[in-house]
């Protein structure tokens, strides 16, 4: 009886520690290299505190991101404000945290010996960008300059720090991007760029969870985020992700993100 009680305990053992680890995807603004030494030291005091492992993981461009968004692979993601509005309609992704007293802006960027001097003179010109769906970075200076009547054609470069790259190189005159990712992106490349124009602010990123994800483990998790802001050596691991710190969130703080109606990957849901 006791053999086969050891057996049975064996053969569960397995599935009830996977249970207990969550994968954590993050938005691929920068490299996989980079972000992994950013966020694993977060996502590794969060498992500690809380008891449930956050292993990290990502996309090799941001349009494969929303690919495993919408099938629901990540049971954690930092996904971009746009991003979140259209996974929380499918497959159910749920806000529970943000960055503290943040709100996100896009930025356009050109080297620092460019005569560009706003954005119509980018009139007739090639542009890099992360991707289509990029919220700040992307949709946003591109809605701008349509709005003008900016004639340009975008070139997707499948990150931030591409963007900057290919800008600092002379590839193309001009790049989106946002604040926190072109402060966080090597001194080299950044040295060489300077802020054009800045969009307005949006409410920035989510952290938003699956909805098979326990709600007792979404508890415990919160309560460690909340609790970093008060603590040292987790502000410091926040630090290294330009973050003042982590609050709660919910679905409806997105709302500014809603009333623009952005429709671009609405096919994604049909």
């Amino acid at each position: 009886m006791m053999t086969r009680l050891w057996l049975l305990v064996a053969l569960l053992l397995p599935s009830l520690c996977a249970a207990q680890t969550l994968t954590f995807g993050v938005v691929p603004q920068q490299s996989a290299k980079t972000l992994a030494a950013k966020w694993s030291p977060v996502l590794s005091y969060i498992s500690e505190q809380a008891g449930v492992t956050l292993q990290f993981a990502t996309a090799k461009n941001i349009p494969e991101f929303e690919k495993r968004l919408l099938a629901g692979e990540y049971d954690l993601a930092y996904m971009n404000p746009y991003h979140y509005v259209v996974f929380h309609q499918k497959p159910g992704y749920q806000a529970i945290a943000k960055q503290k007293d943040k709100q996100i802006r896009g930025i356009v960027v050109v080297r620092k010996d460019s005569a560009i001097r706003s954005l119509e003179d980018l009139q007739n010109t090639r542009l890099a960008f992360p991707s289509p769906a990029a919220f700040a970075a992307s949709i946003l200076p591109r809605a701008q300059m349509t709005q003008e009547n900016i004639v340009f054609t975008p070139s997707y470069v499948s990150s931030h720090d591409s963007v900057y790259l290919n800008v600092a190189r002379g590839f193309f005159p001009a790049g989106g991007g946002v604040i926190r990712t072109f402060n966080n992106t090597s001194p080299e490349v950044r040295d060489q760029l300077k802020v054009l124009w800045r969009t307005k602010p949006y409410t920035s990123h989510a952290i938003a969870a699956h909805p098979r994800v326990p709600q007792a483990q979404l508890t415990k998790i919160v309560q460690v985020m909340m609790q970093m802001n008060g603590e040292p050596e987790a502000m410091a691991l926040l630090k290294v992700l330009n973050f003042k710190g982590l609050e709660a969130a919910s679905n409806d703080r997105w709302d500014d993100i809603r009333d623009l109606d952005i429709k671009l990957l609405d096919y994604m849901l049909e």
